[in-house]
């Protein structure tokens, strides 16, 4: 009976937070639906970084121009070349592909720290690419206009169609991390030369793991640009990868759900006290220094441990 329950709870505490999103446009019908649109697209980059950092063990940092790329093309796509917005969302999630994969040729060879730079660079060249080609990206200016959907410009009608694809990509990654694939990444993480050993192939696994994490992270940053209707060098910026990568390392690196904890956790924060101080990030930074003090695990992780701990006390039957 007591090995049944822990999957009981996941599955309830799922349903109660998923029916606790949905009834965010009815409770609170303005910024609050804006600012909870905002963490579910954000949720799904830090899902997307989590892959690579919790279950290859390769902790990325350009993941955040992997999602600008998205989003400019879906901008400029719809608002420059006046194309269909879900022709410009296909065109978005492509060219993070194609960037994902450029990126996973270069760095999967790479481990810890060198990887973490290799990809540092990486992004870089992309932020300089978006500053420079101003006759495409608009340079410091960036892209301005409305790429969303007529039918989706109600903000309450806008939220639920992010939640909805939210759910179906958070399923897939879910279903991708738990997969035999998902599994041998997780042999990777723990000793690649022993799952190297084994006869399977790592580069190639940490290859499609890149690209599926960079599809992940394009499908966000599609999702943004409705959202948004704004692009900038800043959206692809070294600051964007590092907020993607605090938000799983917050809510809790390796656990995938713990993306949507850490996004909700920093977004709010950063809403909140920026209202009060121009000096938010300095607490936001405070955040991240006592979560790896006091639960490195992360916000899930620590959950997982209380509620692991309290299994292993309780009386078997």
């Amino acid at each position: 009976m007591t090995t049944q329950m822990r999957p009981q709870i996941k599955y309830a505490i799922t349903f109660v937070a998923v029916l606790l999103l949905a009834l965010v446009p009815l409770v609170f019908p303005g910024y609050e639906t804006g600012l909870a649109t905002q963490i579910l697209i954000y949720a799904l980059l830090a899902m997307s970084v989590d892959i690579l950092a919790g279950f290859a063990g390769r902790t990325p940092l350009c993941h955040g121009a992997i999602f600008g790329v998205s989003t400019y093309v879906v901008m400029y796509y719809v608002t420059t070349l006046g194309g269909n917005p879900w022709i410009g969302v296909l065109l978005g999630i492509a060219a993070a592909v194609a960037v994902s994969l450029i990126f996973a040729l270069l760095a999967v060879r790479t481990t810890g720290v060198y990887f973490l730079l290799l990809t540092l660079a990486l992004g870089m060249i992309v932020w300089g690419v978006c500053v420079r080609w101003t006759s495409v990206t608009g340079g410091e200016n960036g892209l301005r206009g409305t790429a969303r959907p007529e039918w989706l410009a109600d903000p309450a009608t806008f939220f639920y169609f992010v939640l909805a694809v939210a759910l179906l990509m958070s399923l897939a990654m879910w279903r991708f991390v738990r997969s035999p694939f998902g599994l041998t990444l997780k042999g990777i993480r723990e000793s690649e030369s022993r799952m190297r050993s084994l006869g399977y192939n790592t580069t190639l696994h940490l290859l499609i793991g890149f690209m599926f994490s960079g599809l992940m992270a394009g499908m966000a940053g599609a999702l943004y640009a409705f959202f948004n209707s704004f692009v900038s060098p800043s959206t692809v910026a070294l600051a964007q990868s590092v907020k993607g990568l605090l938000m799983a390392i917050v809510g809790g690196v390796g656990t995938l759900f713990g993306g949507v904890a850490g996004s909700a956790l920093l977004i709010i924060l950063e809403n909140v006290v920026s209202s009060y101080t121009e000096r938010w990030s300095m607490v936001l930074g405070l955040l991240f220094v006592l979560t790896m003090i006091f639960a490195p695990e992360g916000m899930v992780g620590a959950v997982r441990s209380m509620l692991g701990a309290g299994k292993a006390k309780s009386p078997k039957n």
